[in-house]
């Protein structure tokens, strides 16, 4: 792991100077000088070792030290990222911002753990939350940096006249966070059902596996309402900065939104690679936009050595790789939560019918501050530690929202140091009972071995399927947890590979009727082009996985062109032509590409005219990609009583449309069209466009062309109703060559750093738009053979070893 011996020796005389001294100073540990900084927290000396790509690489004595680099360098390159997103969880925008923050905060303090928090803490691996406090400390030591010196703050923090928040450790238990899971499915069902239109669902959510509705006994369908989403409907808790923040208010864009945002992973075993090791391939698919969704890092210490992407403010490594194994994640589908409608007590709403009596809420007063404001009190009520979300004492009504994520030991963000601390997959699956989100776990070790597992929290629904709200009078609540053991999973499996793309990934023979995990899963394009390239690859390489990631072949393209009609009329025939001619590669120089995006929003627009049910649009405000696809291959009546010629109707129509469009958009001459020229990657901070200052200080990063779309296995996902700019992708690829490390590949968009004062700023835009993967360093004479800095952290002077 660590040549120790003269960094240790340097650092002894580091400790043994003066503070001023010592904050100046620099010691020659290997190549180059190392600078060298006293700071509060750290135990014992910590080098960090940066190479030329900007990975830093942390050596540290202890465990504790080890995360306290980590937490202390990415609020060096990401305090504000990550303050921002603190402040927000924790419920304390209105102190920094204003009134119009209040009801964010609120539903955020809702969401604050409420049990007993020293007893959580003393339920974690007492190594993990070692872990956790070096990386809390680390975090705040940079704070304290820069409380002494103001001028290295993030350029936000003058603009805006407001300081960060310290960290604590009992936070990260604290902190469950506020997401609606499916809430508006369930309620969207239920008014469907109401209205006799349950069977319209299909045509925007397709149940996978197939199942059955059941309305669960007791609940009355007609008095269900978006009201009862309460706090969950992102309308009631505004709290953004941009002017155009009410599209995420649309249940369209947040519908797309949702499953648009998965990942791609694979793993080779060593019989199907042509290094003879296993290959693990993994690229999150995240917000592209802002700030970087992942920052890397390097993690050495006795029995720790890790590297990979974490997620800023999250302690560990979400996708890299031990000098053990290799680690990969994408989402998998959980349905985690439920609506339960309770009746309240006639005169006393404070109390609710629950298991024969009536209960009282738990209430808890709070008070949050406003800027330039008196301060605000609110009262956050809970029924058996769930959530009440809205209340209607009029209607004897109020709802509660039951997450897993407010459940006891349901501490999430503790969850990545224990596998960063795993050594096998037997030790990994004790971690992964830390675990709560849904996730598709890859594995690949240096003995040969490969594993995927599914993790994350599944609850037990005895008396119902969670489709539906379900009556809060105790006959539906949950009964627990699905162990860990219990869930999908295979190792070492007969076929040499597996991979996942978000799909329906539970296997034919699982018991899921037993098991409820979801019914809900993204559609499987990309998971079907993956798998088409990996089944005929029998010796599998590094670039091969590398040219996998940025495969930009489209299944819907091809649909499409089989669905064309073989005469079309005049109007269409100039869209067919160029689309008979071209491969369905959504390129960036593709002309056939920029006419395809244009003819299958076209395309979708009319289908849900001609089959979606007119009483049934206010609920349903589209229709599921593969579901139409499926439809319009085999035609039936719901098209109308020439189902055919009804769909070849429908696809001329989308044609002429969509070249139509593609003229207004690109121009008359198609030979002039570039998909690219309106794919473009753009990042720009999040509050530049409500705040000049803002914008002035952080330049735009632009320019950049892409392909793909959001049904590539290289995902550059779009919203049209927006504009065709990317808004989701992998920012974060990563390809490890499982036990000879430095062959592994990396690339992180736009680079490390979200400071424009940085080189690290963007220093990896250009290389992620030309997929030039890059070195991913991890033995040490690779590392300190491209080092470019080494800093020495050391205990603050007089501070307790």
């Amino acid at each position: 792991m660590i040549q120790r011996r003269a960094f240790l020796l340097a650092s002894v005389a580091l400790i043994a100077m003066p503070g001023s001294l010592a904050a100046k100073s620099r010691i020659h540990t290997g190549k180059g000088a190392a600078r060298a900084v006293r700071l509060p927290g750290a135990r014992a000396p910590i080098e960090i070792v940066e190479d030329e790509l900007g990975v830093p690489h942390v050596r540290a004595a202890s465990l504790h030290d080890a995360f306290f680099g980590q937490g202390y360098l990415v609020a060096r390159d990401r305090l504000f990222q990550i303050d921002m997103e603190h402040r927000r969880d924790m419920g304390r925008m209105a102190e920094a911002f204003g009134a119009r923050f209040v009801a964010a905060d609120k539903a955020a303090r809702l969401f604050l753990y409420r049990g007993d928090i020293d007893a959580e803490l003393a339920a974690l691996p007492p190594d993990v939350l070692e872990c956790a406090r070096g990386y809390v400390a680390g975090v705040n030591a940079r704070i304290d940096e820069l409380a002494a010196d103001p001028a290295q703050l993030p350029l936000e923090y003058g603009i805006l006249g407001i300081s960060p928040l310290r960290w604590d450790v009992r936070d990260l238990v604290r902190d469950r966070g506020i997401s609606m899971g499916d809430a508006d499915d369930e309620l969207r069902r239920a008014q469907l059902q109401a209205r006799g239109l349950l069977d319209a669902e299909q045509l925007m959510s397709p149940l996978r596996p197939s199942w059955s509705f059941t309305v669960p006994e007791g609940l009355d369908t007609a008095a269900v309402s978006n009201a009862d989403l309460g706090l969950l409907d992102p309308a009631n808790r505004p709290g953004g900065f941009e002017p155009l923040q009410e599209a995420r208010f649309d249940p369209e864009t947040r519908w797309g939104d949702r499953f648009a945002l998965g990942s791609n992973a694979w793993t080779i075993a060593s019989s199907r690679s042509a290094t003879g090791r296993p290959i693990l391939a993994n690229d999150p698919h995240l917000g592209i936009g802002r700030a970087s969704p992942r920052h890397m890092v390097h993690l050495t210490a006795p029995g720790l050595d890790v590297i990979g992407a974490g997620a800023p403010g999250l302690p560990g490594i979400m996708q890299g790789h031990t000098d053990r194994f290799a680690f990969g994640r994408t989402n998998f589908h959980i349905d985690q939560t439920d609506l339960f409608i309770l009746r309240t007590k006639e005169g006393d709403p404070g109390r609710y019918w629950h298991k024969g009596e009536w209960k009282a809420f738990e209430a808890h007063d709070d008070e949050i501050r406003v800027k330039d404001a008196s301060p605000e009190r609110v009262t956050l009520r809970y029924a058996d530690g769930r959530p009440i979300v809205s209340e209607d004492a009029a209607r004897n009504r109020a709802v509660a929202f039951a997450t897993v994520s407010m459940l006891p030991g349901a501490n999430a963000r503790f969850a990545m140091i224990a596998i960063n601390l795993s050594k096998d997959w037997a030790s990994l699956r004790k971690a992964f009972k830390l675990h709560v989100s849904p996730t598709n776990f890859h594995y690949a070790d240096i003995d040969g071995n490969t594993g995927w597992q599914t993790i994350g929290f599944v609850p037990r629904r005895p008396k119902h399927d969670g489709l539906f709200p379900a009556p809060g009078d105790g006959d539906f609540d949950w009964t627990g947890i699905l162990p860990v053991e219990e869930m999908p999973h295979v190792y070492n499996p007969a076929e040499g590979w597996f991979a996942s793309a978000n799909q329906m990934n539970i296997p034919a023979d699982y018991p899921y009727r037993e098991r409820i995990i979801s019914f809900s899963w993204s559609d499987p394009f990309r998971y079907d082009r993956i798998a088409e390239v990996l089944r005929v690859q029998p010796k599998h390489r590094i670039a091969d996985s590398i040219a996998l990631q940025h495969d930009v072949q489209s299944l819907p393209a091809r649909a499409l062109v089989k669905l064309m009609p073989a005469t079309p009329s005049v109007d269409a025939a100039p869209a067919a032509a160029l689309l008979r001619r071209w491969d369905c590669g959504i390129e960036a120089d593709s002309a056939a590409a920029l006419l395809y995006e244009m003819v299958m929003p076209a395309l979708s627009e009319a289908f849900y005219d001609r089959i979606m049910p007119a009483a049934a649009r206010d609920l349903i405000p589209s229709v599921n990609l593969a579901e139409m696809l499926r439809i319009l291959a085999s035609p039936d009546k719901r098209l109308g009583d020439d189902p055919i010629a009804a769909r070849d109707a429908l696809v001329d129509g989308a044609l002429a449309a969509g070249w139509k469009k593609a003229v207004e958009v690109g121009g008359p001459d198609p030979a002039g069209w570039r998909w690219g020229d309106l794919h473009r990657v753009t990042i720009a901070h999040p509050m530049a466009s409500a705040n000049r200052a803002i914008a002035r200080a952080f330049p735009k990063i632009e320019g950049g062309r892409s392909g793909g779309d959001g049904q590539t296995p290289m995902a550059r996902g779009f919203n049209s109703k927006r504009g065709f700019d990317v808004t989701h992708g992998a920012s974060y690829l990563f390809v490890a060559d499982v036990g000879a490390w430095d062959n592994s590949r990396f690339l992180l968009l736009p680079g490390q750093s979200a400071d424009p004062r940085s080189p690290r700023y963007r220093d990896f835009y250009p290389k992620w738009l030309a997929g030039e993967m890059q070195p991913l360093w991890f033995s040490k004479a690779a590392v300190d053979r491209h080092a470019t800095a080494r800093t020495i952290l050391a205990p603050a002077a007089g501070q307790p070893a």
